[in-house]
């Protein structure tokens, strides 16, 4: 039995990059055993993408005991890193998904579990409108290109989006709606060692999985990066020690 740490390298959080090596010392408060039968490259995509994924829908309302009603939601970059798990997340808590990705991963997406998914490359996926015609309960936006501007009037009455992109255009959004109908609240990820138990008894159980875009050997860590950070990787880039 092995332990797992956040060092899976395709999350674009900032201009400032973090780092890879065979050993690390972290916290126990941050690190969970990594079950018999789970891929280590399965796991790598978890503690920062996966995290992310959860508290995002979660803070939604999402409930995984099957007590949710569930709502009509839209997830942008549904293909990357953070929304492959979202996906496969918001379905588990009974929402009504519609997400969004490039024409090459259509199916991929589908395949997640995604009721709906929108071309971006298409005036309709441009616009975000869904075959059924009705406005989003909720927005999770997971692409920098994302703005407040186009995601308003595409939610319904009292919408909301959550962003995990964060750009400062969202940011200022955030504050000038704080007691608006519709809003828009930024999101930062946080390391919670009992959400990431909850992720791997997900993947455990085979109700979530990693969707894999490419593997690197460690002497070829800045060919991930190069991928990771060019904005188009299909779920998670792994480092392999």
């Amino acid at each position: 039995m092995g332990f797992f740490v956040p060092f899976s390298p395709d999350f674009p959080l900032s201009q400032k990059a973090g780092g890879l090596a065979e050993y690390v010392a972290v916290s126990e408060d941050e690190t969970v055993a990594l079950p018999a039968g789970i891929p280590a490259a399965d796991a790598a995509g978890l503690p920062l993408a996966g995290l992310t994924a959860l508290q995002a829908v979660r803070s939604i309302g999402t409930k995984f005991d099957g007590t949710g009603t569930g709502a009509n939601i839209l997830i942008t970059a549904a293909s990357g890193g953070v929304g492959t798990y979202a996906v496969q997340l918001a379905k588990l808590g009974n929402h009504h998904v519609t997400a969004t990705c490039g024409t090459r991963n259509l199916e991929l997406v589908r395949s997640l579990g995604a009721d709906e998914v929108l071309d971006y490359t298409t005036p309709e996926g441009a616009a975000l409108k869904n075959q059924r015609g009705k406005k989003y309960d909720y927005i999770i936006n997971i692409t920098y290109d994302g703005k407040w501007s186009m995601f308003k009037p595409a939610l319904s009455s009292h919408g909301r989006v959550v962003d995990v992109a964060s750009c400062c255009e969202n940011y200022v959004a955030s504050v000038m709606t704080l007691f608006a109908r519709k809003k828009i609240a930024t999101m930062v990820m946080t390391m919670k060692k009992e959400e990431l138990s909850f992720l791997v008894e997900l993947m455990k159980g085979g109700k979530l999985k990693t969707v894999i875009d490419s593997r690197h050997p460690l002497d070829k860590a800045a060919d991930a990066w190069e991928k990771s950070m060019g904005g188009h990787a299909t779920g998670k880039v792994i480092v392999e020690m």
